[in-house]
């Protein structure tokens, strides 16, 4: 068993030795946050590991806040907001290494009196493309590369300032700078060793391009389990700095001064033996390495679908924010070998050739970002799509290539209209996103701003 996964038998000796005490039972919701209980071993072992628990279906139908949403078809006021049924994942349990003698569990979301999946939860999204693209004879291998800014304000701090004049662990652009990261390390030290120590293989950490900015890379999955790994990820790395009173975050663009936080996605897909299906013989014109046809054709697929998947990439009015020319966040559809400013990046060489997509933000969700990504390459190869050629030069400045979506409701608008996505996912699951969304937008709409207080209150 790899370091930091458990099994029942050894979550069953750690209970009875007392080195596990609490196993945190969760499930991912639409913005990718973990919701979930706290159980004590010996009920989960007794009770949970095999018969599941029941939790409000809401938490798929509620706001940042917590707050009921109306207007989902899946579950209402009308309805009752009644139970699911979270039935954990046994192949997710491992150790929770930065909490006091805790165990964690990902669970799948079912009908509590059917036992089927709920189609509208995430992790059930992606099983479906796991299993579409199994069916096929393709396993997708996945990465997630994600930035962060580290705070020396703790949360509550930072809550009482209003977010606002808040002080990054660093005063400088932090690229690959190793003093600057040294001062980070209590934290970001911290997070490497309890994520790698509790089954998610951490691969290295960096300064990023901006005062406090920091990247740490996982090392890569199949889709499935490096989603799971993602999340948990997240919600480790915040709960480490709060317990050394400091705070992180992964919002898209915190300040318009400063540079946004990426998830870039590296994805291969291999047949189920392991083999690359990307590799191969044919060179890429204007680019140093060989690839197969199936990989140009997985690439076509990404980009005649970018702009309708692009809700999944950037959810929230904020998303939007980190868009800009000359940032390192693509603003343009295109794919290109080893160049940063293209919606799509060609890397690595051999059996390593991969496609990195860098056009979702820290904000997403990786189940359905990865069902997206998923879901347009293989569309590409049962179609054949041919990509073009590869773009070379400034992205930028390039009029003439399709740009990313530039706001939430353009995003909303293509991913609703979207034949393809429909097709894909089903009408109930992109109805219950596109519902999700528009709430967000409205939220936002109603929300007085400082910009509007600073502009307006005087002057106007």
């Amino acid at each position: 068993m790899s370091r930091g996964r458990l099994d029942l038998q050894a979550l069953e000796r750690a209970v009875a030795d007392g080195s596990i005490e609490t196993v945190l039972t969760l499930v991912p919701d639409l913005y990718g946050r973990l919701v979930g209980k706290r159980i004590l071993g010996n009920f989960f072992l007794e009770e949970i590991a095999k018969g599941g628990m029941h939790v409000c279906n809401y938490l798929l139908a509620c706001d940042m806040e917590m707050d009921p949403t109306p207007g989902y078809a899946f579950t209402s006021w009308e309805t009752g907001y009644g139970d699911m049924h979270a039935q954990p994942d046994l192949s997710t349990l491992r150790t929770a290494a930065w909490l006091d003698r805790s165990a964690l569990v990902i669970c799948d979301c079912r009908d509590v009196a059917t036992h089927e999946p709920i189609s509208v939860a995430p992790r059930n999204v992606l099983r479906r493309q796991v299993e579409r693209a199994r069916d096929n004879g393709w396993v997708a291998q996945m990465a997630s590369e994600l930035e962060f800014f580290l705070f020396r304000e703790s949360y509550r701090d930072a809550r009482e300032k209003g977010y606002r004049d808040l002080e990054p662990f660093g005063a400088y652009n932090e690229d690959y700078h190793i003093l600057s990261g040294s001062f980070a390390e209590p934290v970001i030290g911290a997070i490497r060793r309890g994520a790698d120590a509790s089954g998610i293989p951490v691969e290295f950490s960096k300064g990023e391009a901006s005062a406090g900015q920091h990247e740490i890379n996982l090392r890569y999955a199949e889709a499935l389990e490096m989603a799971d790994r993602h999340v948990l990820y997240k919600n480790a790395a915040k709960e480490i700095a709060a317990q050394q009173g400091a705070a992180l975050t992964f919002m898209a663009k915190w300040h318009p001064m400063h540079g946004g936080n990426s998830m870039h996605v590296h994805m291969s897909l291999c047949d189920l033996d392991g083999r690359s299906i990307f590799a191969g013989e044919e060179l890429l014109p204007g680019a140093p390495v060989t690839a197969s046809k199936r990989f140009r054709f997985a690439v076509g697929g990404l980009l005649e679908h970018s702009r309708d998947l692009t809700l999944l990439f950037a959810p929230t009015v904020n998303s939007y924010k980190r868009y800009r020319e000359g940032s390192f966040a693509p603003t343009r559809v295109a794919w290109s070998f080893d160049n940063r400013t293209v919606g799509y990046r060609v890397v690595g060489q051999g059996d390593s050739v991969r496609i990195e997509c860098r056009i979702p933000g820290g904000d997403a969700n990786p189940y359905l970002v990865y069902a997206g990504l998923m879901a347009a390459a293989m569309d590409g190869l049962e179609r054949e799509i041919d990509p073009g050629p590869l773009f070379e030069g400034d992205a930028y400045a390039a009029d003439s290539l399709p740009r990313v979506a530039g706001t939430l409701p353009e995003a909303i608008a293509h991913f609703d209209k979207s034949a393809f996505v429909r097709g894909h996912f089903g009408d109930d699951v992109v109805d219950h996103i596109v519902h999700f969304a528009r709430a967000e937008q409205a939220a936002f709409e109603g929300a007085v701003t400082d910009w509007e207080k600073a502009r307006y209150f005087e002057r106007g």
